[in-house]
């Protein structure tokens, strides 16, 4: 099923039997704790809170809402370091022959490995979260790094990168143009790539990449457990390049097999990489062209990484794409929420999620798309707030200013 009301289109998948296979090799219950090993002896490491919204459930008549809330890992802003981190720790395992052990954090940041590895140097492109990841762990672990970013990068976000000891190039054009240009010197300059998105011959460090997000998930599985829940019925997961959803999406599909919660995939009218794969409807991922100008930074690409489109095509049941204000809307659905809710900072890309959900339920013009969902009083819902305030001046804009507002016809009365 595929429909459009005025601004958000949708594609709904019919129910079908799930190739899992893929998702259950590369996103195992035994990878995620892998991954949480690791991650637990990183200076700092907290587990992400779990945040219930249950006003704002009653509100939208639903069981629950719950957000896992990335804005305050490792005082980063983001969740964007637990795979990069994670594909350090590999490639560093892979280079000294330890690869598939249990390795101390400490140990790869010792000069013994550094006299066994070299003076290697990490070098990825970034719309700023995975870069400022990837700086991070980079210097925890005592090596260099240089950081591509495209000329609409906000200063704040470049200025953040720096402050953990990267070396930022600016590249003209949008992401997808700084990628291109990364790889092309990573090989002139012999530098280590760590990027998210794959390409031919590139899989591995996208896939630990990938593997290294599955922390936040066996933490939330953690945490659902606690207040008695198995499992979420529906994941609304944002897409850039697709690594993250497909991580998402494959975990709970390894996890729980044909009977993983519903799994939509919500991305920007303006860069739309994800859905234009799925409305090809041919099996290949399929680029995105233009200036992808659109204010969810962490989502503008217009190529989706082919390993993560691989999962997202079999185990996908919707793709949404919205325009901006639906992503402020959730913003400042977060800023002020309903009175015993709490309070939680999200950025652009991390309120879209929110904002294309609450839209759902709230024009009747989506009640079709609602409806092919089954979102209704007994739905348990999962957001994952991906990043925080990473860039205060526009942050400000949209919650004090309001920025990117709601269109006057869409204004509700609840």
């Amino acid at each position: 099923m595929t429909g459009t009301q005025q601004e958000i289109s949708y594609i709904v998948r019919e129910p079908r039997e799930k190739n899992v296979e893929l998702a259950a090799k590369l996103f195992s219950m035994k990878q995620a704790y892998c991954s949480r090993r690791f991650h637990r002896q990183m200076p700092g490491y907290r587990m992400s809170p779990l945040q219930g919204l249950p006003n704002l459930a009653t509100m939208f008549e639903v069981g629950g809402i719950w957000t896992k809330d990335e804005s305050s890992r490792l005082q980063l802003n983001s969740f964007k370091v637990l795979g990069g981190s994670f594909a350090l720790y590999r490639y560093l395992q892979k280079q000294l022959g330890i690869l598939g052990e249990d390795t101390p954090f400490a140990y790869l940041a010792s000069d013994e490995v550094k006299e066994k590895v070299g003076n290697l140097i990490f070098a990825s492109a970034t719309d700023g979260n995975h870069g400022r990841g990837i700086a991070w762990a980079a210097k925890r672990l005592g090596f260099k790094c240089v950081i591509y970013v495209h000329s609409e990068t906000s200063v704040r976000r470049i200025d953040a990168i720096k402050s953990n000891g990267a070396k930022v190039v600016i590249v003209d054009g949008n992401y997808d143009d700084a990628v291109r240009q990364v790889a092309i010197d990573a090989e002139k300059n012999g530098w280590t790539i760590i990027s998210d998105t794959s390409w031919d011959n590139y899989t591995e460090i996208p896939t630990w990449i990938m593997q290294g997000y599955l922390t936040l998930l066996a933490e939330a599985q953690e945490q659902f457990s606690g207040v008695g829940i198995v499992k979420p019925t529906h994941l609304f997961i944002q897409a850039g390049v697709g690594a993250l959803a497909a991580s998402v999406i494959g975990f709970y599909h390894a996890l729980f097999g044909q009977d993983a919660p519903k799994c939509i995939v919500v991305e920007p009218d303006k860069a739309p990489c994800i859905y234009e794969s799925a409305l090809a409807n041919d099996g290949k991922p399929h680029t995105v062209t233009g200036a992808l100008d659109t204010i969810m930074a962490g989502l503008a690409c217009g190529d989706p990484s082919p390993i993560a489109w691989e999962i997202l095509n079999e185990n996908a049941d919707a793709f949404i794409i919205v325009p901006d204000y639906i992503a402020a809307k959730g913003m400042r659905m977060y800023a002020t929420p309903l009175n015993g809710d709490p309070f939680i900072i999200s950025g652009e890309s991390g309120a879209v999620t929110l904002g294309a959900f609450a839209s759902i339920m709230q024009y009747p013009e989506l009640k079709e798309l609602k409806d092919a969902l089954g979102l209704d009083k007994d739905s348990q819902v999962l957001f994952i707030n991906t990043e925080g305030n990473t860039d205060p001046v526009h942050f400000r804009q949209i919650i004090w200013e309001g920025a990117n507002p709601v269109p006057k016809q869409h204004w509700i009365n609840i």
